[in-house]
């Protein structure tokens, strides 16, 4: 979560909530007031009232979502990223009790899921199928190992059928041809290899 929050009063225009986003580079804030949250506005919700804006005065207090959903900071991670697919939001406040203590966007989630996967680390990756076989995972793992590699992250595709299932291992910069090699030796079905 973003813990340096920019919020809004209920009682600010239209205008000063689009110069805080642009200002911030922000799509979201917490509206508050006497450290209370008491609401949300988007960039959308702005963007949907601007035109009245010109012609009336319309404060945030009359575009904010009154209700709008929460997270407290002990939320996990996955638990968070399905509210936001689930109601198709692109950010929450996080509160403890009625204080806003952060804000959690898709691209915090994002940023969060690239991190945990290793993307940005210099890597190497080999999607293979296992087969089934009792025990494949570790005597693929003691293989990997044995070529001086580690494995970062795992994700796992495929049918119900786990010895159809693919698994896509990021691994720490390696011979991955070596690895592969080794693994089809071994009775495994090697479907791709990224240096």
């Amino acid at each position: 979560m973003t813990k340096k929050v920019i919020t809004i009063d209920p009682e600010a225009k239209l205008q000063e909530a689009i110069a805080l986003m642009r200002r911030h580079s922000i799509r979201h804030l917490p509206v508050v007031k006497d450290e209370e949250l008491v609401g949300w506005v988007s960039e959308a919700d702005i963007r949907s009232a601007y035109l009245a804006s010109l012609l009336e005065d319309i404060r945030i207090k009359d575009v904010m979502i009154k209700d709008p959903i929460t997270v407290d900071p002990e939320t996990p991670l996955e638990e968070a990223a399905k509210i936001l697919h689930r109601h198709a939001i692109g950010g929450v406040p996080v509160v403890e009790g009625k204080k806003v203590v952060g804000v959690l966007t898709v691209r915090d989630i994002m940023g969060a899921f690239i991190e945990l996967m290793g993307f940005l680390r210099e890597s190497s990756r080999i999607d293979v199928i296992l087969g089934g076989k009792p025990h494949a995972f570790q005597e693929v793992s003691e293989i990997i190992r044995k070529h001086g590699a580690e494995i970062i992250s795992v994700g796992i595709s495929g049918p119900e059928d786990k010895k159809k299932r693919v698994y896509f291992l990021r691994l720490s910069k390696c011979d991955v041809k070596a690895i592969a090699q080794e693994l089809k030796e071994a009775g495994y079905k090697v479907v791709s290899v990224i240096e």
